[in-house]
């Protein structure tokens, strides 16, 4: 084997090499706006987290918020509302999960699906789980709660499905106070 056999392999194997390099770094070039896409905008970063003044909600009363761009239902329940909902055995329930991205894996007590532990404030999203309507609020329904005209789904006063097509209790977002009068939804 001659010394200009071994340079010319040497040669062969680089042109190798520099080809799958160039290679992989044309496909990630390709690829990666692809997988970038994927990312969240700006627009939707601003609104991964909002505050929401509630000082001015009275008891019995509703708020409703828009938040990544869904309505969410802040109601200040009455002790009547709050004594309904947790007269309701949990076996008695469709949805036994509490749908609450605080305290994932819970089961829907009424405790469970509160922001405060006296069950005063209920904080969900006002959509419809089975086809996403807004359901309507004010202890409409036949429990006391909010009731989705569309299809007929009747939630109680915990937004637990009691009766209709909907397969799930309104869903509850990561939500707390931040102080006594503002709620960070997010």
């Amino acid at each position: 084997m001659s010394h200009a056999e071994d340079y010319e392999g040497t040669r062969r194997d680089f042109l190798y090499h520099a080809t799958a390099a160039t290679g992989v770094v044309v496909a990630g070039a390709a690829v990666w706006p692809l997988i970038n896409q994927m990312n969240a905008s700006a627009d939707v970063k601003a609104l991964a987290s909002i505050f929401v003044d509630v000082s001015s909600v009275e008891v019995g009363t509703q708020l409703t918020v828009k938040w990544r761009g869904k309505p969410v239902f802040i109601r200040r329940r009455d002790q009547k509302d709050i004594d309904l909902a947790r007269s309701v055995p949990v076996s008695s329930l469709r949805d036994k999960s509490a749908e609450n991205a605080n305290k994932p894996g819970a089961e829907a007590t009424d405790q469970n699906r509160t922001l405060d532990e006296a069950g005063e404030w209920l904080v969900m999203i006002g959509v419809c789980t089975h086809l996403g309507c807004v359901p309507m609020g004010g202890a409409s329904g036949d429990f006391g709660g909010w009731f989705c005209p569309c299809h007929g789904s009747h939630y109680d006063s915990a937004g637990r499905i009691r009766k209709g097509p909907a397969p799930r209790n309104l869903d509850i977002p990561l939500a707390a106070f931040v102080d006594d009068t503002t709620i960070k939804l997010g």
